[in-house]
C-alpha cells in the first residue's frame, strides 16, 4: 500500500477523482467538509465565496497570525473565487460555473438558492447531469425545514446529547459541537459518489438531501430499535457500554486506560493478565450477562488492579494477553505516538500564513489512487483570474468591471 511519503514523491500516482469538478457554494463546516474530502481524492474543488469576507469559517475559533485554524484545515485543497450570489450578474456567473461542474455542494437554509434563482431545477436546466448535495439542519422537507441549526443543535435533536455524560449530571456536548457537521459531510461525500456512479450509467444527475440531525441519528446504534422493540429508553451511563468490563480505568501514575472486553474469551485473557485466571471461569462472572448484571463489582475489581500499576506496565501486560486497550490520549500524546508517526496520520502543510504546520492527513488509503495532502487553504478570491479567465474565458477588463460592480 502506498505510504504518505510516496504521495509526496516527484511523480505521484494518479488520484481517484482526477477530472471531477466540484463547486463548493457552502459555508461553515458540513458541506465544505464534503467538498474537502473529494478534493483529497483528486477532485478540482472551486470554492465560491462572498466578495466581502468570504466563508465565515475564516473567522471561527483559534487563529494564528490572523488566520483561523479551522479555515487552514477545511479550506485546504480548494481554489477560491468570489461571487455575489445575491445579485443577477453573480447568479449568471454561478450558473456558468455550474454548467461546467459535476457536483455542487451547498448548506444554505432551504429555499435560499431558489430565491437566488439557483435551485436544483435551474441548475439542471444548464447541466442535466449535475449532482447537487444539499446539507441543512433539518433537511429540505418537514415542518422544521426552514429552522436554523448548527452541530450542537443537531446533536441535541438527533438524540446523541441525551446519551452523553453521567446519569447524575446534566447532559454534555459529546466531544465536539462539530460532530454533526463532520458526519453530515461524510454522508454527503458518500452520497455524491453514489450519485456519480448512477450518472455514469444513465447520464442523469440528482439532488441529495442531507440533514445534520439525521446524520447524527444514524450514529446512535440500536437506541431507536431498542425503544421500539423493547420499550427501552437508554439513559446516560458515563463511559460504560453494553459489555463488561468495558470502561476507562485509572492507573497508578495518574493516567487513564481504556479496556474493552466484548466477549467471554477476552475476559478470560484479562483475568489471566490480572493474575486471577480463576476469575475468568467463576460461575458468577463467566458470561457477559452475569458480568453486566454485576458491573459495579467487575469495574471495581478491574479498576483496583489498574490503579496499582503504571500505564506502561498495564499496556505491556494487556498487549501480551491480547486484551484491547489504549491510553486515553490528549492531542499532545497523539503527537508523540509512534503509530501516528509510522502511518503519517499527522501530515505537514506549508501554509503561507501559518508556516510549516501539522494537521490530519487524508483518511482513505487507496493502494492504486492514494489520496494526497492537498494545497494549502486559499485566500479569498485567490483564483479569480485563473478560474474566470481560463474556465469561463473572461478577460481582464471584464473581471475588473465585475470587481467594480461588487459582483466578484
Amino acid at each position: 500500500m502506498a505510504s504518505m511519503a510516496s504521495m509526496a514523491s516527484p511523480n505521484p500516482p494518479p488520484r481517484a477523482l482526477e477530472g471531477l469538478r466540484v463547486l463548493d457554494l457552502a459555508t461553515f463546516i458540513a458541506a465544505p467538509f464534503c467538498a474537502g474530502l473529494l478534493a483529497e481524492l483528486g477532485a478540482d474543488v472551486i470554492k465560491v465565496e462572498q466578495p466581502e469576507g468570504g466563508d465565515s469559517l475564516r473567522e471561527l475559533g483559534e487563529k494564528l497570525h490572523g488566520r483561523a485554524l479551522f479555515w487552514a484545515l477545511e479550506g485546504r485543497g480548494k481554489r477560491s473565487v468570489t461571487c455575489n450570489l445575491r445579485v443577477p450578474r453573480g447568479q449568471a456567473l454561478a450558473l456558468e460555473l455550474i454548467q461546467r461542474s459535476d457536483i455542487v455542494v451547498e448548506n444554505f437554509r432551504p429555499g435560499t438558492l431558489e430565491r437566488w434563482n439557483l435551485g436544483y431545477e435551474r441548475m439542471r436546466d444548464v447541466n442535466p447531469g449535475v449532482i447537487l448535495v444539499r446539507v441543512s439542519a433539518y433537511g429540505q422537507t418537514g415542518p422544521y425545514a426552514e429552522r436554523p441549526g448548527f452541530g450542537r443543535i443537531a446533536q441535541a435533536f438527533g438524540g446523541l446529547t441525551y446519551l452523553a455524560g453521567f446519569p447524575d449530571r446534566p447532559p454534555v456536548n459529546p466531544g465536539t459541537a462539530t460532530l454533526a457537521d463532520y458526519s453530515a459531510g461524510l454522508f454527503g461525500a458518500v452520497a455524491a459518489l453514489a450519485a456519480k456512479q448512477y450518472r455514469d450509467r444513465t447520464g442523469q444527475g440528482q439532488e441529495i438531501d442531507i440533514s445534520l440531525f439525521e446524520s447524527i441519528f444514524r450514529l446512535v446504534d440500536i437506541v431507536p430499535l431498542a425503544y421500539d422493540a423493547l420499550g427501552i429508553v437508554r439513559e446516560r451511563n458515563g463511559s460504560r457500554a453494553h459489555a463488561a468490563p468495558h470502561d476507562h480505568y485509572p492507573t497508578a501514575d495518574g493516567k487513564w486506560i481504556a479496556i474493552a472486553c466484548t466477549n467471554d474469551r477476552i475476559f478470560r485473557r484479562l483475568a489471566g493478565a490480572m493474575g486471577e485466571p480463576a476469575w475468568g471461569t467463576d460461575p458468577d462472572f463467566d458470561i457477559m450477562e452475569k458480568r453486566a448484571a454485576r458491573r459495579a463489582v467487575v469495574d471495581a475489581r478491574v479498576g483496583g488492579w489498574t490503579g496499582r500499576r503504571s500505564l506502561a506496565e498495564l499496556r505491556e501486560l494487556l498487549d501480551a494477553a491480547e486484551v484491547p486497550n489504549s491510553p486515553i490520549y490528549s492531542i499532545a500524546d497523539i503527537f508523540e505516538d509512534p503509530q501516528y508517526a509510522a502511518r503519517g496520520t499527522l501530515t505537514a502543510v506549508d501554509d503561507p500564513i501559518l508556516g510549516h504546520v501539522r494537521m490530519q492527513a487524508p483518511v482513505p488509503r487507496l493502494s492504486e489512487t492514494p489520496a494526497r495532502v492537498p494545497r494549502p487553504a486559499p485566500e479569498v478570491g485567490e483564483h479569480n483570474a485563473e478560474i474566470y479567465g481560463e474556465l469561463l474565458g473572461l478577460d481582464a477588463d471584464v473581471l475588473e468591471g465585475l470587481r467594480a460592480e461588487g459582483v466578484i
